[in-house]
């Protein structure tokens, strides 16, 4: 299985961390954020990655050469010319898909004990065009889904602002996207957004038509660690899942 570390944002939230380094530098406990995630997904059998990069995005390739790539195989994805974010990203990446599996994508700035094992179980199971890690759990943006547990629309909780993927159901549950899916490479074929986009646009707008499954973890920890006041509570929890 291939994966996707998406690493090319700016961090703003981390500054002054990221004043002079790249948010998948910033450490937890010693080790950087980029290499928690490598370490996680060769834990699962990943041995083929691709980076998206954009901010100081020499430092990560010299970081990478250091750690000599941590024997697997790693692909930079160069955004510094432009920042595509999290769809735009993926569909630069897409050429490296190409063997027709199915495959991961993970953002850098994520920890939590998930399963990736267990994540790709259940999409091969229902063979959805994309399933969605989520958790019950406090944030400002929630998914909408239903009793089956299908996308159907996100709200902003701050706002009120709600989109709806064509669903009459009034009865949708709001769960946390964790940043972490699964997709089918079809899914590039599907996708019509062009440029610096959003994948969720991608993701609301394919959900009137297509099966975008969300998969829950709620036994599971998980942080965002693009906030510096998650840094600290964060820590003791990096042994745990490298």
């Amino acid at each position: 299985m291939k994966a996707m570390i998406l690493a090319a944002g700016l961090g703003t939230r981390l500054q002054p961390f990221t004043f002079t380094k790249p948010k998948a530098l910033v450490t937890i406990q010693g080790v950087p954020m980029l290499e928690i995630v490598i370490r996680r997904l060769k834990k699962f059998g990943i041995s083929e990655i691709i980076i998206n990069v954009h901010h100081f995005a020499d430092q990560i390739r010299e970081f990478l050469a250091e750690k000599h790539d941590f024997d697997i195989s790693i692909t930079i994805s160069d955004e510094s010319e432009q920042l595509l974010e999290t769809g735009g990203g993926l569909m630069k990446a897409r050429t490296f898909f190409r063997d027709g599996k199915p495959f991961l994508v993970h953002n850098v700035d994520v920890l939590t004990d998930l399963n990736i094992h267990e994540l790709l179980s259940y999409h091969l199971t229902y063979n959805p065009l994309a399933t969605l890690a989520v958790k019950d759990r406090i944030t400002s943006r929630s998914l909408l889904i239903n009793k089956e547990h299908l996308l159907c629309g996100w709200r902003n909780n701050q706002t009120g602002q709600t989109r709806l993927s064509g669903s009459l159901e009034s009865d949708l549950m709001p769960v946390g996207f964790s940043c972490i899916y699964v997709l089918n490479p079809e899914i590039f074929d599907r996708i019509t957004e062009t440029g610096k986009f959003s994948i969720m646009d991608s993701f609301l707008r394919l959900a009137c038509d297509h099966r975008i499954l969300t998969w829950p973890h709620d036994q599971n920890f998980w942080y965002d660690l693009g906030r510096t006041e998650n840094l600290t509570n964060a820590a003791p929890f990096v042994e745990k899942v490298i």
